[in-house]
């Protein structure tokens, strides 16, 4: 099993920046890929971004390509994203997840956090 706890949530102007840390235990971590989604009020979750378990791979998602940048640091089990020039359409529930999906974007994510809010104003 491995447990993701989503952090750095909150609410910030349009413009804003926050970074959104997922920290994990449990079995080794550095084993799986681990993606950001994201859930918007009466929207379905969709992916934001992932990254592979070296670090060196990653997917946007194309509406936060050049804004979001997803990280990894395998020492402190922890997965980034940051998250630059905020828009209200990024306002969501924004989630971890971890697995070996065959696609970052349309593949099975086993573990999942609670998911952190974050509200974006105009």
């Amino acid at each position: 099993q491995v447990q993701l706890l989503e952090s750095g949530g909150g609410w910030v102007q349009t413009g804003g920046s926050l970074r959104l840390s997922c920290e994990a235990s449990g079995r080794t971590f550095s084993n799986y890929v681990t993606g950001w989604f994201r859930q918007a009020p009466g929207k379905e979750r969709r992916i934001v971004a992932a990254i592979d378990w070296s670090g060196g791979s990653t997917y946007y998602v194309d509406s936060v390509k050049g804004r979001f940048t997803i990280t990894r640091d395998n020492a402190k089990n922890t997965v980034y994203l940051q998250m630059n020039s905020l828009k209200p359409e990024d306002t969501a529930v924004y989630f971890c997840a971890a697995g070996r999906p065959n696609t970052y974007s349309t593949g099975t994510y086993d573990y999942w956090g609670q998911g952190t809010q974050v509200t974006v104003s105009s």
